[in-house]
């Protein structure tokens, strides 16, 4: 393992902080799983992928959207969380509790998935746009405590318009969308997708197209990659926009060739990666924190805003095909300090995670999902969930895959058409559910 001191440079900058009351909802969501889960005495195959979650209790209609041929709507007593898994021609959408499939959606060709960021709707990348998708199951706060309620999912008509959508990404109660096509950037408040009217956006547009990323700051700020169809080369932020649109720049920095990937971490730091290191955005600087090696390549990062440590991969071989990384990254913003930690497994770019405490968990090419201590680097427990697998060298090709919502995990298993369910404090696999359908993509509504 080793560490690196870097120097700060004098980039002004407020990051931001996630809106309290989500986060509230979602936690207490996502803890409900356990509960639900744990009562499961087998592994139960997939139902009907036209079946949908019901309810005990009786619904509450909304004479407005039954009118207008909406789904029925029914508050329910607990949170219901749902997944959205896509395979090679559709999205699938699950109850996270049983896994039990409440919609199927066929949708053309190669789809992604990314949370919108208001615990409810999903954006699917697909040919024109991102394309929303309602979950049908929210929380909403009403003085000190929640209702909650459940639909039938929805794959609406509504599009945000991209010629070839990239990364979606949720912040500060924003959330911006890039198109790698054009540079263009939308940006807008994810709780107006639940209104009738499509919501207002923010527009920008790099002044050349690259697969970039965008991240909303604090008093409509905005961070944003630069670059071209060729190479990209470091970031810019822009303050917020004026009457027409427009922003002007408060401070770019170049040192970051090949950036990829955002994270969020502890004092409202962001971190993007950079094919030798990082750069680390907080309190009015950017810091560079340089890998040990000429070409030192951390393209994926997984934060925790309680946490100051951002966890990220790592490569070494600049001229693999595909490389197999054996080390992973461990980032303090509050130091500016890159430790390396090498392991005796491989991993993927979707095998990065956090749990709510924020351990960094990485999903292995053993099967197993170690967990590690972020601050030291030391592995803390190991917990086994599927086979051993190698990662294809399509990078779209479906991979054992990892989400983490509070102390739970899930992950996919394309061999087997499995997805499971990690209990991280009893440190187990309490549920195997069977697909009807090959796993690809694994997201939930909250960012």
């Amino acid at each position: 393992m080793k560490q690196l001191q870097t120097e700060n440079a004098s980039i002004e900058i407020r990051a931001t902080d996630r809106r309290a009351h989500r986060a509230l909802v979602m936690t207490t969501a996502f803890a409900s799983i356990l509960a639900l889960a744990s009562c499961a005495t087998a592994p139960t195959p997939a139902t009907n992928p036209e079946s949908t979650t019901t309810s005990n209790l009786d619904p509450k209609t909304d004479p407005d959207t039954a009118k207008n041929g909406s789904p029925q709507v029914a508050e329910v007593r607990t949170a219901q969380p749902r997944l959205a898994v896509t395979y090679d021609g559709g999205v699938l959408v699950l109850d996270a509790a049983d896994g039990k499939i409440v919609s199927d959606f066929r949708i053309d060709g190669f789809n992604r998935v990314n949370p919108a960021g208001d615990g409810r709707h999903v954006l699917v990348s697909t040919v024109g746009g991102f394309q929303v998708l309602d979950t049908g199951s929210w929380s909403e706060l009403h003085g000190d405590h929640f209702h909650h309620f459940v639909s039938d999912p929805t794959l609406r008509d509504q599009k945000f318009p991209a010629q070839k959508p990239g990364h979606a990404v949720h912040h500060a109660g924003q959330t911006a969308l890039f198109d790698d096509a054009t540079g263009n950037v939308n940006i807008f408040d994810p709780r107006a997708l639940s209104k009738e009217t499509p919501p207002k956006t923010q527009d920008y547009k790099t002044p050349q197209a690259h697969h970039g990323v965008a991240v909303p700051l604090k008093n409509g700020q905005l961070l944003v990659t630069e670059g071209n169809d060729e190479s990209r080369s470091g970031v810019k932020l822009l303050n917020e926009a004026k009457t027409g649109g427009s922003r002007s720049t408060i401070a770019a920095s170049s040192d970051c060739p090949g950036v990829h990937g955002e994270a969020a971490a502890l004092d409202q730091a962001i971190v993007v990666g950079c094919e030798d290191g990082l750069l680390v955005v907080k309190n009015g600087k950017i810091a560079k924190v340089s890998s040990p090696d000429a070409y030192g390549r951390i393209g994926n990062q997984s934060g925790n805003e309680k946490s100051s440590v951002v966890l990220g991969d790592y490569k070494k071989n600049k001229e693999a095909e595909l490389e197999r990384p054996t080390t992973f990254s461990l980032t303090d913003t509050a130091t500016n300090k890159l430790r390396l930690v090498d392991t005796d497994f491989s991993y993927s770019f979707r095998s990065l995670g956090r749990n709510k405490s924020g351990d960094a968990l990485i999903l292995g090419t053993d099967g197993q999902l170690h967990i590690y201590d972020p601050s030291t680097g030391k592995e803390k427990s190991v917990i086994q969930v599927v086979d051993e697998w190698e990662e294809p060298l399509d990078w779209q090709e479906p991979r054992p895959t990892l989400l983490v919502k509070g102390e739970t995990a899930f992950v996919t298993n394309p061999a087997t058409k499995e997805l499971h369910t990690v209990d991280l404090k009893k440190g187990s696999v309490i549920q195997s559910i069977v697909l009807p359908e090959i796993p690809n993509e694994l997201t939930a509504a909250s960012s």
